[in-house]
């Protein structure tokens, strides 16, 4: 059972580096791919020094097309997905994640921030299925429709999807993890923006037909 890491990257310079490294070091990771979704600044050259697949889309198609980029070319069964900001990603939180899907009769396991930091941990315990920390069995992507769309609301596209069908799912604890905050990416007015565009793509999704 062949094991792919998708990390979809935006203008993450400053973290997609530790992000990659901590995935190399995983022996379980038989392949890592880095999909630069329309990137301004030097996070597809990080990424290239790793020795590692890049694919750079010339626009931003958002985290479901960057996604569904990365799935034509992946060449693993089961898909591990990790934002590309996140802050303190160990080796535990890997095995933690992929481990019920190797192990244990699980199709998708969904990664949750612990004693993090207060505004992660929190907006994750009462919205932990907007988590971009996955692992998942690659056919129940395959079979989402319309997923190159979801732009910011692939979340929400694989929990609903994963509700109608009774797909197997479960809850990992993610201790010690966080991730930078638009706001503290782009200021104050720029990430409120880039919020509030998130948060109306996860809205249209709800309200569409996806399977």
């Amino acid at each position: 059972m062949m094991i792919s890491a998708l990390i979809p990257a935006f203008n993450e310079e400053k973290t997609i580096g530790n992000v990659i490294s901590v995935l190399k070091s995983c022996k379980k990771i038989d392949e890592i791919l880095v999909i630069n979704d329309g990137s301004e600044d030097d996070t597809s050259d990080i990424a290239k020094s790793y020795n590692i697949e890049v694919i750079d889309l010339e626009c931003n198609l958002g985290k479901g097309g960057a996604i569904c980029k990365g799935l034509e070319v992946s060449k693993g069964d089961i898909m591990l997905i990790l934002d590309a900001d996140l802050i303190g990603l160990k080796q535990k939180h890997i095995y933690d994640l992929i481990n019920p899907i190797i192990y244990d009769n699980v199709d998708m396991t969904t990664g949750i921030f612990a004693n993090g930091r207060i505004t992660t941990d929190i907006a994750q315990k009462f919205a932990p299925f907007l988590s971009g920390q996955r692992a998942i069995k690659k056919y129940i992507l395959d079979d989402i429709n319309n997923l190159e769309i979801t732009r910011y609301g692939f979340e929400i596209a694989l929990t609903r999807y994963c509700d109608k069908h009774d797909v197997v799912v479960q809850e990992v604890p993610l201790n010690n993890l966080t991730h930078i905050m638009k706001e503290e990416k782009m200021g104050l007015y720029k990430g409120a923006r880039a919020r509030l565009k998130m948060y109306m793509d996860i809205v249209k999704t709800f309200s569409s037909n996806n399977s």
